[in-house]
């Protein structure tokens, strides 16, 4: 198995027939088969209710699992961030997941430090401000941490800055059987031909990238955007794993929009991509849309998923 192509056992997907939520049959792939592509969570898709104290972090696992059917679950470090060296506290968060059947795939992590910082010592800093979470993540069961490649400068030193920070922060995550992937999160990690320069430089097999279908602008104010299915397809060959950024829906069975920037995704699009690119891991739905609610926003997007899994694969 190669080291960006994660199996894991859990089957069935839901299909999708132009109905309500309530009434959408079960689709179950055949006992000897595997899903090529399981859906899992982003802890994004919930960030109001978990900001306003609506939520625990603490239920995620099991919100996950019993209100929306997923199997798997991408943590955010912003809501346990006092948390990552408390085993206690880690403990708790294994156990539930355990007890839902829910598997730990990955934490998002932000507010460490920028791993491309113009200054040396700095760069250093946010790099050993990164290795608890590494220890995080490898005590929850998971295969990765989410980084920024966040810098400054000329875009070869940003590119030289990022992936001297990736690299330290990589061997650090190697010797602990955890991954570090980059995701396009603004400025020029969001321009695709950047990001892959990135990895190629990192050139480590536990370096990889966290393709969001949805986080292409480079610079909002100035409104620059890169063509996201380009960005996509440039990400796909370092990714091991998936981020099926959902906004507002319309009419459209695949599109998502996201109506404050005019922008849209056709998810069916994406997937393609995705698939015709051997990927083979899971697929996180984080819901950012505005128009409904979370719980409903994260059930309309796997009911797109779903959708376009069965059709694809």
């Amino acid at each position: 198995m190669s080291y960006n192509r994660r199996q894991f056992l859990q089957v069935g997907a839901s299909a999708f027939a132009g109905m309500s939520v309530a009434t959408i049959p079960t689709f179950s792939f055949a006992a000897s088969a595997k899903p090529k592509i399981q859906v899992s969570l982003a802890q994004w898709s919930l960030h109001k209710m978990l900001f306003a104290g609506k939520m625990e972090h603490l239920d995620f696992a099991k919100i996950t699992k019993q209100e929306f059917g997923i199997d798997g679950v991408e943590y955010v470090n912003q809501f346990f961030k006092d948390k990552a060296k408390d085993e206690k506290y880690l403990g708790e968060m294994k156990k539930r997941a355990a007890g839902e059947g829910v598997t730990s795939l990955l934490i998002m992590i932000d507010g460490e430090g920028a791993l491309g910082d113009p200054n040396k010592k700095k760069r250093r800093v946010a790099v050993e401000n990164h290795h608890k979470w590494v220890d995080a993540a490898k005590f929850l069961g998971c295969h990765s941490i989410r980084v920024n490649a966040r810098s400054n400068g000329t875009y070869e030193e940003q590119l030289e800055r990022a992936a001297d920070g990736l690299r330290q922060l990589t061997e650090y995550g190697a010797q602990n059987d955890i991954n570090v992937i980059v995701e396009n999160h603004g400025g020029l990690s969001s321009n695709g031909q950047w990001l892959a320069s990135v990895m190629k430089k990192v050139n480590h097999p536990r370096c990889g990238t966290l393709p969001d279908f949805g986080n292409f602008a480079i610079d909002r104010k100035k409104g620059e955007w890169y063509d996201r299915y380009k960005g996509v397809k440039e990400l796909m060959p370092f990714a091991k794993a998936v981020s099926v950024k959902t906004s507002d829906f319309d009419s459209r069975p695949y599109v998502t929009v996201d109506t404050k920037f005019k922008k849209e995704t056709d998810i069916l699009k994406m997937m393609k991509i995705v698939i015709d690119c051997g990927y083979t891991g899971f697929a996180g739905i984080e819901y950012e849309g505005s128009k409904l609610d979370e719980f409903e926003g994260i059930r309309r997007s796997k009911v797109m998923l779903d959708a376009v899994l069965k059709k694809l694969l």
